[in-house]
């Protein structure tokens, strides 16, 4: 008889999202997948607008019960065949397959890959905030914008889950970093290391931001459309917008990206965090019974996290 977990779980495609806390079927690893037992897993409510939240690989629609949340910290409860560069007992961070059941839940199963060991300066609950948004912003500065020192890039929702990352690699990488941010959260921008802040409800970004070599986006719509104009003519654009996946405009398309899970990547960012060059935000934590407050709730600053094992 297959033991039972406890899970935060979708039975419809339905809004508002219709959660339900309840007994689930504890995973087991296969072949490089290590089981995890889930101490904290974050909120991120755009991944209900994913496709491969609803899909499977292969286009056809994922059978229910789907459990959601795919960046998790925990400590490593069970190792698949040929894993071999973890251990039972490591406490870990990282992420898991967006086409298969995610970590909301007190066991969840990952390629062995995609976790890495937890910053040791971090609680679980800290580093659960981390996974995806770290991993999110130096892929698309790094990877899709090729930021440089000494070059200039625009941040738009600086002070969201994603946003204040992005702030804080570029600066880490020395560009001059403008963000965009409300009023209350313009001091918070700044203390990330944001050179120039800039209140949207109250400025039209494109009058003070001057020209820039980056824009990253995380609004999409009318926010998005007007950055085409910041650029230079070279600059780069990317966006991480769910609305955007499916836009008619290529260039848009080209601007749009998804995260991939990358342990190296990982590994340095837990690093970075470690020597207090980077922060995470944890903007509201919930249990895991509390789920559909959790995806109804959205913070000043930072990410929502479900609280699994304390």
């Amino acid at each position: 008889m297959v033991a039972a977990v406890k899970a935060l779980r979708l039975h419809t495609r339905a809004t508002p999202a219709p959660f339900v806390c309840e007994d689930a079927p504890r995973p087991q690893p296969g072949e490089g997948e290590v089981a995890i037992a889930v101490h904290a897993a974050a909120v991120t409510p755009t991944e209900l607008l994913w496709v491969p939240t609803w899909t499977t690989r292969a286009g056809t629609p994922r059978p229910f019960p789907i459990i959601l949340g795919h960046e998790l910290s925990g400590v490593v409860a069970a190792l698949g065949p040929g894993v071999n560069d973890l251990r039972v007992g490591d406490a870990v961070v990282g992420m898991n397959d967006w086409f298969c059941d995610g970590a909301q839940a007190e066991y969840c199963v990952a390629r062995a890959v995609d976790v890495a060991l937890k910053p040791d300066s971090l609680s679980h609950v800290e580093a659960a905030a981390m996974p995806i948004s770290t991993l999110t912003a130096w892929q698309g500065l790094f990877q899709r914008a090729n930021l440089a020192g000494g070059q200039r890039v625009l941040v738009h929702g600086a002070s969201g889950g994603v946003g204040l990352f992005a702030v804080q690699l570029a600066r880490w990488r020395g560009a001059h970093v403008i963000g965009t941010a409300s009023a209350a959260n313009l001091d918070f921008t700044r203390s990330l290391g944001a050179d120039e802040v800039i209140d949207y409800h109250t400025q039209r970004f494109e009058d003070v931001a001057g020209v820039v070599d980056v824009v990253f986006d995380t609004v999409g719509g009318d926010t998005l459309s007007r950055s085409w104009n910041v650029l230079k003519p070279d600059g780069k654009l990317v966006t991480i917008a769910a609305s955007e996946e499916r836009a008619e405009t290529q260039r848009v398309r080209d601007a749009f990206f998804i995260v991939e899970p990358d342990r190296a990547q990982l590994t340095e960012i837990a690093h970075l965090i470690d020597r207090k060059v980077l922060r995470p935000i944890v903007g509201a934590v919930f249990p895991l019974e509390e789920g559909r407050r959790a995806y109804e709730t959205k913070p000043p600053r930072g990410k929502t996290v479900l609280s699994i094992v304390s």
